[in-house]
């Protein structure tokens, strides 16, 4: 399935008048689900505390933390739509009393007995994976008990949870997608160590030996905030990636260019045809002065001479400045 694209109602669903408004609803406040996406990425990124714990991995977890996940993705979902509160359960959609259960295992939601008859939204996301889904269910008391799709006797608290036959009875709003990469838990373990192991012993910034090894070993690639904030662990955490000091100026020597959210820092981007940053997001790349053999590649302007993507044979020379991005400011950002 493309990127986005929900699917149709699961079989028998369109009897159920209740659950097509509250699919008809949310599709509405959201059409391509990009909305959902993020408010996932940004729960899980706040559960891992990156500025404060230096983790990334959601197995680094406490298990309280990972049961608090549930209700912080009711909450994050709760106030990024501006849904009403239930009286009995979480939320009030389209008139209609909705619970909502998150799971990190697919399927895995625990529906409780209050939540039996009613209409489930059920969240699934795994930073492992990089997919996260999200669906209605009708937890009928008489279909679940009678057919065996949760079990009988539940677990020790009363809740119940869906078997394998009757995974169908989830009618998807959106399935199995593109959740936003967790950089550093996804670059190869290499790198990561040398990353993370950066500035050991040295005396230096530790932060900043690791914002500095991860902008020269993850190149081309967008890197977020919460990356930055995650190895920088300071509350001024762009700061460490700025000329005054940061990566842009400590990687210089080394021919590196890092480009940030700035519009002049896009267009640098997008004439050397890497990834465009985005909001909170920089890219890095080495770059040489254009020579003939470079003929054909894209090139920038930068100080008066002409700028490629260096390769693997090209000699390290000091990179150029970015353009400023502010029109008083003594030096760039």
């Amino acid at each position: 399935m493309s990127l986005f694209e929900h699917p149709g109602p699961a079989p028998g669903v369109y009897d159920d008048p209740e659950l097509m408004l509250v699919r008809q609803h949310l599709l509405a406040l959201d059409p391509d689900g990009k909305r959902f996406a993020r408010i996932l990425r940004d729960t899980i990124d706040q559960l891992l505390d990156g500025e404060h714990t230096g983790r990334f991995d959601w197995n680094e977890l406490h298990k309280t933390e990972k049961t608090h996940a549930g209700t912080l993705v009711e909450i994050n979902l709760l106030r990024e739509f501006e849904l009403a509160s239930g009286t009995d359960l979480d939320y009030l959609i389209a008139g209609i009393e909705v619970d909502c259960k998150f799971s990190q295992k697919l399927y895995g939601w625990m529906i409780p007995p209050e939540a039996l008859d009613e209409i489930c939204l059920v969240v699934w996301a795994d930073d492992h994976q990089s997919l996260w889904s999200a669906g209605l269910l009708r937890a009928s008391r008489a279909k679940l008990t009678t057919s065996g799709t949760i079990t009988k006797k539940g677990n020790r608290d009363g809740k119940f949870r869906l078997t394998k036959e009757h995974y169908s009875l989830v009618t998807w709003l959106w399935h199995k997608e593109p959740l936003e990469e967790n950089l550093l838990l996804h670059i190869d373990k290499t790198t990561q160590e040398a990353i993370l192991n950066a500035g050991a012993g040295s005396g230096r910034s530790p932060g900043q030996a690791k914002l500095n090894e991860l902008f020269r070993r993850v190149q081309r690639r967008r890197v977020n905030r919460t990356v930055v904030r995650t190895l920088a662990q300071q509350k001024d955490y762009m700061k460490r990636v700025r000329y005054n000091g940061g990566s842009r100026n400590n990687l210089r020597d080394e021919g590196i260019l890092i480009c940030g959210d700035y519009p002049n820092h896009q267009v640098v981007a997008s004439q050397l045809k890497l990834p465009v940053p985005q909001e909170g997001e920089s890219v890095s790349i080495r770059v040489a002065e254009a020579k003939p053999h470079h003929d054909g590649q894209p090139r920038i302007l930068l100080e008066g001479r002409y700028w490629v993507a260096a390769g693997p044979h090209d000699p390290v020379e000091r990179a150029p400045l970015l353009p400023q991005t502010k029109k008083k400011a003594s030096t760039p950002d």
